[in-house]
């Protein structure tokens, strides 16, 4: 009930904002948006690249925020040549499936950063997929900001939001959209940890349940998917802490000394939730350990339970076996009650072993 009150608690508090199917512009086919802030406020139109960095190299003040999804190369290249972007950069941006990293590029930054979603599910089962993930890519100048976004989540939207309410931010340039960039991924991954979690604590609620029986002490199917899932954001998760390391201490092109510290505290959050995944590792192979010694003891119950039985069925077989033996001189075959009592025999002693076997804890 805990568990569904939780999921249900996620779902609602959901960003609404659904960017995932880029608007149709004339700048091309991927562009979400391209927005002029001076000041940290925003200016309104909708305005064309070129036209977005002219105003702002006029001006003076201010950079222009470009957001894309999913670029090919036709649709990058005028981009990447209006803003000087480095060839490899511009490769990488365009094709994805880069570890996370920040790099310089001519007086430019390019950071790239990967992004987890966590996949509501009402039953965990062996093939349920837990974590989803997909890559933002960051470019940083003196005056623009150019974001791409591959995969169906991550959206920005809500982000910019935030950002545009407080101008202040934004009035510090063009590092302050990396840095809530950053922090908005990291804690996206939390969500995402604090979700899994709640698998985990169902998992060893099973797992440890006595009084479930052997219906509710889980599977390793299960387990083996949640340490497949949680490795899944491990990839995402681990990579980040040399690029965060590098905006908070070292000086880079674009990272003002007065947001450092602000990548510092985003570092701090990664290193929460380095500790708590390395913690949901190792107690994920307690209780795959647990789930097999349980596994070994069933099976060594379900043997002594064979064997008991075996012995017990052991005796009347033995002596209807001699009793079938074809010899004329066999004890009390001319007996009138020879048969029953060796019947009520076999029965007496089947009765005895089963006392012992139950008594011994064999049944």
């Amino acid at each position: 009930m805990i568990r569904r009150l939780r999921r249900a608690v996620r779902r609602v508090y959901r960003s609404t904002v659904d960017l995932s199917h880029p608007a149709r512009s004339p700048l091309g086919s991927a562009v979400v948006n391209c927005v002029v802030y001076e000041d940290g406020i925003r200016q309104p139109g909708d305005w064309p690249a070129d036209e977005a960095v002219r105003r702002v190299r006029k001006s003076g003040r201010g950079f222009v925020w470009i957001g894309l999804h999913e670029p090919d190369e036709a649709e990058f290249k005028g981009l990447a040549e209006l803003f000087g972007l480095h060839p490899l950069a511009v490769e990488d941006a365009v094709h994805a499936h880069q570890r996370p990293k920040v790099e310089s590029y001519d007086g430019a930054l390019f950071a790239v950063f990967k992004t987890c979603r966590y996949v509501d599910h009402e039953t965990l089962t062996a093939t349920s997929e837990v974590v989803d993930t997909g890559e933002l890519m960051v470019f940083t100048g003196a005056d623009f900001v150019i974001t791409i976004r591959h995969g169906r989540h991550g959206s920005l939207g809500p982000l910019r939001e935030r950002l545009e309410a407080a101008p202040e931010r934004l009035a510090m340039g063009t590092s302050s959209v990396l840095h809530a960039i950053a922090d908005q991924v990291v804690d996206d991954c939390l969500a995402v940890a604090d979700a899994v979690q709640d698998d985990i604590d169902h998992v060893e609620t099973e797992v440890f349940n006595e009084s479930a029986g052997r219906a509710g002490r889980g599977d390793a199917g299960r387990i083996y998917q949640l340490k497949r899932e949680l490795l899944e954001l491990k990839r995402a998760v681990a990579p980040l802490d040399r690029p965060l390391d590098m905006l908070a201490n070292r000086t880079l092109p674009g990272v003002t000394a007065d947001v450092r510290p602000y990548f510092r505290d985003v570092a701090d959050h990664l290193a929460r939730l380095t500790e708590q995944i390395a913690a949901f590792d190792n107690l994920l192979d307690s209780i795959l350990q647990a789930h097999l010694a349980q596994v070994t003891v069933a099976q060594n119950e379900d043997m002594r339970k064979i064997t008991a039985w075996a012995a017990i069925v052991a005796v009347p077989t033995m002596v209807c076996g001699i009793y079938g033996m074809n010899f004329e001189h066999m004890p009390g075959l001319g007996w009138t009650y020879g048969y029953p009592t060796v019947v009520a025999l076999m029965a007496t002693a089947c009765y005895v072993l089963h006392r012992s076997f139950r008594r011994n804890g064999w049944l």
